[in-house]
């Protein structure tokens, strides 16, 4: 008999996969967490039924979210990870030859075992790189208390349920402000506007009081359902955001990155923003 999984993150709409076979299946000590063979989008993992990652698109969200912040700045060095378990972020990260050195800052050391056991094309070996730097602790206590200072902070984020909740809060945001050198950037997942609204219209009313420049820009993820994902973008240089389309394809020739999503025009072009979501982020 054929097995579904559906996802739950919203209570009146939703999606299933057709599973071709469960790989693992655990309460962990922080959420549930299923990993599973899909038909239809490769290998997926679910966390508190959530999508979080699959195989067949993981490059778009990764890309998107590690390029369009490091090419912004001229010459990134410095980047912390929160969330991002699976290695995705810190594989596109350390692809930019800038970096000296990336903390990825991951609560559930369970779900990098399991990214590392099921998912090891995702992270290709960026967990193994002499700048990684690995921290199994919560991402608030970190950027709270820590003395390092850092060019990017890429919040790679689940929803606002569960242990990711408190990466949503106004307290959250201005200690990751505190963290960021000048010029640095703050990028978020914030999930679907169409679906959550109220979620990304929250955020960025932290942003504006926090930070003089603030928006968001989207990606279109085929797995997360319900339209293009927004990614908060917060800056106390409005300068970052505006730079120009000739000095980003420069920055980019120069890295010589391979990629399936992300280009400059397209780093331009995430910031055009629907009239919708316009108004989520400015009202």
């Amino acid at each position: 008999m054929t097995r579904w999984i559906e996802e739950t993150l919203f209570p009146h709409w939703g999606q299933r996969f057709c599973v071709g076979k469960v790989l693992f299946e655990d309460k962990t000590e922080h959420q549930h967490l299923v990993i599973f063979e899909s038909t239809s989008h490769g290998r997926v993992m679910m966390l508190d039924g959530a999508v979080q990652v699959t195989l067949a698109d993981e490059f778009v969200y990764h890309e998107m979210m590690s390029h369009v912040p490091l090419f912004a700045l001229k010459e990134p060095k410095h980047v912390l990870v929160i969330g991002g378990g699976d290695g995705g972020i810190l594989r596109e990260v350390l692809k930019h030859p800038s970096v000296k050195q990336a903390v990825l800052c991951e609560i559930d050391r369970t779900v990098i075992d399991m990214s590392l056991k099921y998912f090891p094309e995702i992270s290709a070996g960026a967990f193994d790189d002499k700048r990684t730097d690995v921290r199994i602790e919560d991402g608030v206590k970190l950027v709270a208390e820590t003395h390092g200072r850092f060019d990017a902070i890429l919040v790679d984020s689940t929803d606002p349920v569960g242990p990711g909740s408190v990466l949503f809060t106004k307290g959250f945001y201005a200690s990751c402000r505190r963290c960021l050198n000048k010029g640095g950037v703050l990028v978020t997942q914030n999930g679907v506007p169409f679906m959550q609204g109220a979620e990304l219209k929250q955020s960025m009313s932290y942003f504006r009081e926090l930070f003089e420049d603030s928006t968001c820009y989207l990606a279109a993820v085929p797995t997360y359902a319900g339209g293009q994902m927004a990614f908060g973008w917060a800056s106390n240089d409005h300068k970052v955001r505006t730079a120009k389309l000739a000095d980003i394809r420069e920055r980019f020739m120069a890295a010589a990155i391979a990629t399936k999503y992300y280009t400059p025009a397209v780093h331009k072009a995430a910031f055009a923003l629907p009239a919708f979501v316009d108004r989520l982020i400015t009202n």
